[in-house]
């Protein structure tokens, strides 16, 4: 019950910023890894399954990240569910005092994007910093797009039947003859 109430603690946190895994989420992967743990403590192979539920969390945390343009998103979400199967994994193990504190210091750990993300945070600042010593970053993507998008417009016009002698004399590492 320890491990579904911290978990849900965490997952509260995540609804109310309205991301993708929630209360629901967190308090089954904390309250799952408990379970894991204690079953694992009456057989006797507690090593064995303790790692079993770390790998499988990592899949259930890939699970969650996707690529948006150039962004990629889920991360955090992912190293989450990761870190509450961890609190899980400790209540399972009886560190009842390990559990609590772990949530809280992934709790303040979830509240620090307040003060990087906010209007006055460090981002910001860094931002201005950079812009004033390096190019904008912006600009150079938008030249490689642009540069990509000219590439993908020669081998349209191009065509399909007509092939360079690059293309027709190209043979792959490993079946070229040594000189």
């Amino acid at each position: 019950m320890l491990a579904g109430l911290l978990g849900a603690l965490v997952g509260l946190e995540r609804d109310l910023r309205d991301y993708p895994a929630g209360l629901r989420t967190m308090a089954l992967v904390a309250l799952g890894a408990a379970l894991f743990m204690e079953v694992s403590r009456i057989t006797g192979s507690q090593d064995r399954i303790a790692a079993q539920v770390v790998t499988g969390i990592g899949f259930l945390g890939a699970g969650v990240i996707f690529r948006q343009g150039l962004d990629v998103k889920g991360v955090t979400t992912a190293a989450t569910i990761w870190a509450v199967a961890a609190i899980g994994l400790a209540v399972g193990r009886e560190l009842y005092v390990v559990a609590p504190l772990a949530t809280l210091a992934l709790l303040v750990s979830l509240e620090l994007r307040a003060f990087t993300k906010g209007p006055r945070g460090f981002e910001k600042a860094i931002r201005t910093w950079l812009e004033k010593v390096a190019p904008p970053l912006d600009e150079d993507i938008q030249v490689e797009l642009s540069e990509q998008d000219r590439a993908r417009e020669r081998l349209e016009r191009k065509g399909k039947d007509e092939s360079s002698p690059d293309d027709v004399n190209y043979k792959p590492p490993w079946n070229q003859e040594n000189n």
